[in-house]
């Protein structure tokens, strides 16, 4: 062999080997390094308290560090932006809300399009909200509801009171009247504790909210539970009905926490934490966690929650617009 032939063929031998090893190194094993995790609610809140317990669990399944980071604000759109605005790797991940399903259709504009920039990985978790009523109301039941409702005109009026425009209890409350075909008139506070304060002033008969916020009000007989809000009873509270059960059909409104991570984030890498994520929410610390903040635990697949989240987006678009909300 000549030394122009020795040449050539260490070279090929050297090529070869590198073609061998090259893919090893591009495809690193996903995570190898931290995931941050985005809440766009404050440090402290149901939502963050949740995040925490599931980011924890996570790491030890992922074997990597999840930080979680909160940007509250704009109706958790700040914490949505970025995340569906980051590299599509899973390093960067976000703990998204019922929120999600409804600001595309709430804002008139909005940053991101939460239905094509993020992709579900998996529900965690849902909470029923519990319709209650002040117990110096003629309101007893979902059906004087319904009744009174039907005969409301400008002068007997049955008004509520939400947290705000666009806020879950207003949204449940529109649904509500929309499904059961009555008229409600809207009391819009700025956050959910002045709206509960004068629900039990009596200035405001009506309002949905929190079932582990309503639960000790209830049983303390400052307010009294007409339903709640999702499709089955709540294991919190069984002996409260849904409005399913008394006359108002396919009801079923739920606040719920999940998963997203930014489109075009890879396949293999969406089931490896929708893996993590399902393993840690089975966990009894995950589940006593979500329990504690009054969600029940879900665990979802990846398609699963795309199903779910698409038939949210689609039913609280139906709501926003026929009830005629915006938030600018």
């Amino acid at each position: 062999m000549t030394e122009k032939s020795r040449m050539i063929f260490s070279l090929t031998a050297i090529l070869l080997a590198l073609g061998a090893i090259a893919p090893g190194l591009a495809l690193a094993e996903f995570p190898d390094r931290p995931i941050r995790l985005v809440v766009g609610f404050p440090a402290g809140g149901a939502s963050d308290v949740a995040a925490r317990a599931v980011a924890e669990k996570m790491s030890l399944q992922l074997k990597q560090p999840i930080i979680v980071e909160n940007k509250p604000g704009a109706a958790s759109n700040i914490a949505s932006d970025t995340v569906a605005k980051a590299a599509p790797d899973g390093y960067t991940i976000l703990f998204g809300t019922i929120s999600l399903a409804i600001n595309g259709s709430l804002y008139k504009t909005l940053s991101y399009d939460p239905s094509k920039d993020l992709v579900p990985v998996s529900e965690l978790a849902s909470a029923p909200f519990l319709l209650v009523v002040n117990p110096s109301s003629s309101i007893q039941s979902v059906a004087d509801l319904i009744s009174a409702g039907k005969k409301t005109d400008t002068e007997n009026r049955i008004y509520y009171a939400s947290a705000g425009n666009g806020s879950g209890a207003h949204l449940f409350t529109e649904l509500l009247a929309s499904r059961a075909r009555i008229k409600l008139t809207h009391v819009p506070y700025r956050g959910a504790a002045p709206a509960m304060a004068d629900v039990l002033g009596g200035q405001v008969p009506m309002i949905f909210d929190n079932i582990i916020t309503t639960l000790p009000l209830i049983k303390a007989g400052k307010l009294r539970a007409l339903a709640v809000s999702s499709k089955r009873r709540s294991t919190v509270a069984p002996d409260i009905p849904t409005l399913d059960e008394q006359g108002v059909t396919d009801y079923d409104a739920t606040s719920w926490f999940g998963l997203f991570v930014p489109a075009g984030t890879p396949a293999s890498v969406v089931s490896t934490l929708n893996r993590a994520a399902v393993d840690a929410v089975k966990t009894s610390q995950v589940s006593a966690t979500l329990r504690s903040v009054g969600a029940e635990p879900v665990a979802s697949s990846d398609t699963q929650f795309q199903d779910f989240f698409q038939a949210e987006v689609k039913k609280w678009a139906d709501v926003v617009h026929s009830a005629k909300v915006q938030v600018n």
